[in-house]
């Protein structure tokens, strides 16, 4: 059997074994920043599915095609955080490139804790 190569987290925070892998194989996330996190890297990784699950079911899109963007996501900066029992907002840069063009989206998400399971609920975009 050979070696597993210990790959960088695309949310920037550890290891990927460590880090977000857990939550895309079902674990809860224990904050909505971790969450927030994960969602990112599951952009970045193109896993239209969970990015959907883990959305709350009041505001999710019907579907969400991620395998065919173009999107080049660079990095994520999460830039506060505040949470309480069953809500919370986590304000975030993500960094990324659109056919070649250099892009950021800067955004305060909102976050509902239901069941002990953290779900992204909508998020208002900061102009730049």
């Amino acid at each position: 059997m050979g070696k597993k190569i210990a790959l960088a987290c695309p949310c920037g925070k550890g290891l990927y074994a460590d880090c977000c892998e857990p939550l895309h194989r079902g674990s809860p996330a224990p904050t909505a920043e971790a969450l927030m996190r994960s969602r990112y890297s599951a952009y970045v990784l193109k896993l239209s599915a969970y990015v959907v699950d883990t959305w709350h079911r009041d505001t999710r899109p019907a579907e969400l095609l991620l395998e065919d963007d173009t999107t080049r996501w660079l990095s994520l900066d999460v830039r506060q955080c505040s949470q309480q029992d069953d809500s919370a907002t986590v304000e975030f840069v993500a960094r990324y490139k659109i056919n070649g063009r250099a892009c950021r989206l800067h955004e305060i998400s909102r976050f509902v804790c239901q069941e002990k399971r953290w779900q992204y609920f909508d998020g208002n975009l900061i102009e730049q």
